[in-house]
């Protein structure tokens, strides 16, 4: 029933801009954890960034901090990814997905990937050079 929808990929210029959105439905964000991974051709889905909704903790993977940022409407139950100065490293499929959360440390961080429950069904980014 729990549905996560990603929008927001295309086709950009290496050092420009695109905004990730992830909608869920029948599902609220409170007491939840939301994370982007993204998966790249021939390589594993790595983790790409998090927030909390119970907290507004967020966790970043180390090749995009500085650059990306993820942020949260609960009320709307969307939540964003803002990545900037893109490179065409960058490049792959963007999946969103969800985790119960109640706030307790976990030392695989907020967004285990073996710990989400519900996942989107990806958007394409492709960064040119």
């Amino acid at each position: 029933e729990v549905q996560l929808v990603e929008s927001g990929g295309g086709l950009v210029q290496a050092g420009g801009s695109l905004r990730l959105s992830c909608a869920a439905s029948r599902f609220t964000f409170d007491d939840y954890a939301i994370g982007w991974f993204r998966q790249a051709p021939g390589k594993e889905r790595e983790g790409v960034a998090c927030i909390s909704s119970t907290d507004g903790n967020t966790e970043y993977t180390d090749s995009v901090k500085d650059r990306f940022t993820i942020s949260s409407d609960n009320a709307k139950n969307t939540v964003y990814l803002q990545m900037n100065s893109l490179k065409p490293e960058d490049t792959a499929v963007y999946y969103c997905a969800a985790r119960w959360y109640s706030g307790t440390y976990s030392p695989y961080g907020i967004c285990d990937y073996y710990a989400m429950d519900y996942w989107g069904k990806g958007t394409l980014v492709t960064v040119s050079s």
